[in-house]
């Protein structure tokens, strides 16, 4: 057995993405990991059902040992025996009735399950657009395509809209084992500039999503940019929900949700706000991709640089996280657009 590597969760952004990476790269690399003070700076400390059913699920495609595995639990030591590929079924709301991000959930399992010996297949179950965490319309147009872009091979798929409060929502996922992971040198904006994106509302008006559209479209046309924004209604949903979305495939993507009393077209300004700062910046992935792209070039066989919006709190956290993990150096340079280095030892 590797030795026990042990973590304080309470560092740098201290929230859940330091458990869901660590233990991502512990299945991954056959590391035990601890994690300490899980969460403690948080309003609700410790494992809440969304981390609780990463630990689970990660758990379960590697046959881990888990000790701390409990509701609102602030210590964890993990311990993989395996991964295996194949057919998984998890749901965020087995644990307490939530919606729980599946988006994040999909994300920490995407990583082990690419190095698995087999392809795999997921059931997600819990919320697909909700606060605090990308909606599904990213993974597919964003994170899914830049991954593919390094060799990982995965299909993802919504079958049923979740939103906050309700959840139950569903997806459906394909992970194919990766030949290898290559790096990547992403240092400017794609040219020419091609905004896709998605006006949605689920159990309300179709008006609602439209009027979201002709906003972000008129804001985007003040700006010289051009966008195909698609309106969908949906009625699977549990619940009301509406969605802007915004993307740039491959490199960034900009979101917003529907809140009562707030108008749509409020809320297109929202995602639109995002995205032209994210355009200004002239970094070539958004801050959001940027923590996520850091993971999978940690194990890639080549060097690595990229750019992005800002050097976030999650970017910088996730940097040390892999660091105790992976023999990589990695540097991060400040700056409008900021630069990440990842380079293998030697």
């Amino acid at each position: 057995m590797s030795e026990l590597l042990t973590l304080d969760g309470s560092y740098g952004e201290g929230g859940g993405q330091i458990l869901r990476t660590a233990l991502a790269l512990s299945v991954v690399l056959g590391r035990p990991v601890k994690v300490t003070r899980i969460r403690t700076g948080r309003p609700k400390p410790g494992l809440q059902p969304q981390h609780l059913t990463v630990v689970r699920a990660l758990a379960a495609i590697s046959d881990a040992q888990v000790a701390g595995g409990t509701l609102n639990s602030t210590e964890l030591t993990f311990v993989p025996r395996g991964l295996r590929g194949g057919p998984y079924r998890f749901d965020v709301g087995a644990v307490k009735e939530s919606a729980g991000s599946v988006s994040l959930l999909f994300q920490a399992l995407l990583l082990p399950l690419a190095f698995a010996g087999a392809p795999s297949r997921l059931t997600l179950i819990g919320g697909t657009h909700v606060p605090w965490s990308p909606p599904v319309p990213y993974l597919t147009d964003v994170f899914l395509p830049a991954l593919a872009e390094i060799g990982v091979e995965a299909q993802l798929f919504l079958r049923r809209w979740g939103w906050y409060p309700a959840g139950g929502g569903e997806v459906e996922a394909t992970i194919l084992p990766t030949r290898g992971l290559r790096g990547a040198a992403l240092e400017g904006p794609t040219a020419p500039i091609q905004v896709t994106g998605l006006s949605a509302a689920s159990n309300l008006p179709r008006s609602i999503a439209e009027r979201q559209r002709r906003r972000a479209e008129e804001r985007l046309a003040a700006a010289r940019l051009t966008a195909e924004i698609a309106v969908e209604e949906d009625t699977t949903a549990r619940g009301p929900g509406t969605l802007l979305f915004l993307a740039i495939r491959g490199r960034a993507g900009f979101s917003a949700l529907g809140r009562r009393g707030v108008p749509a077209e409020r809320v297109a300004d929202d995602a639109v706000d995002a995205l032209l700062a994210y355009l200004s910046s002239r970094g070539a992935v958004d801050d959001r991709l940027a923590d996520q792209l850091l993971v999978f070039l940690a194990l890639a066989r080549a060097d690595s640089v990229f750019t992005c919006s800002t050097l976030s709190a999650h970017l910088r956290t996730v940097g040390e996280v892999v660091r105790q993990f992976v023999p990589v150096r990695i540097a991060l340079e400040g700056g409008s657009p900021a630069k990440v280095w990842i380079r293998r030892p030697g």
